[in-house]
């Protein structure tokens, strides 16, 4: 039906455009855009890295999650740390001399 609509030749074209690649052929992407995409891509890397360093230092009960209660003690646990004076409070002075604390005790 579709070949009485469009001809064989169209037909055969549009076949052969929609197996190449879903209806047409795109162009390469420039050097440029795919550094940008590399560049990206490490950045998400880095991203995840982080965020399971953090999931492992919040996650008390090891299940590979962190629940809003882990999150929450983890969260006032910094807080406490970082309140340097015990005031309830966090100024500039405090949080500019902060260092993120692992499980292990050793400062970044």
């Amino acid at each position: 039906m579709l070949s009485a609509v469009l001809g064989y030749g169209k037909t055969f074209a549009v076949l052969a455009l929609l197996a190449c690649g879903a209806g047409g052929i795109q162009a390469q992407d420039a050097p440029s855009t795919r550094v940008k995409q590399q560049k990206k891509d490490r950045n998400v890397k880095a991203g995840e890295k982080e965020a399971k360093k953090l999931i492992l230092l919040m996650d008390k009960d090891q299940d590979g999650k962190v629940s809003r209660e882990e999150f929450t003690a983890f969260m006032q646990a910094e807080f406490d740390r970082l309140d340097i004076d015990k005031n309830g409070l966090l100024d500039v002075a405090e949080l500019t001399q902060a260092r993120v604390q692992t499980s292990s005790g050793h400062n970044r």
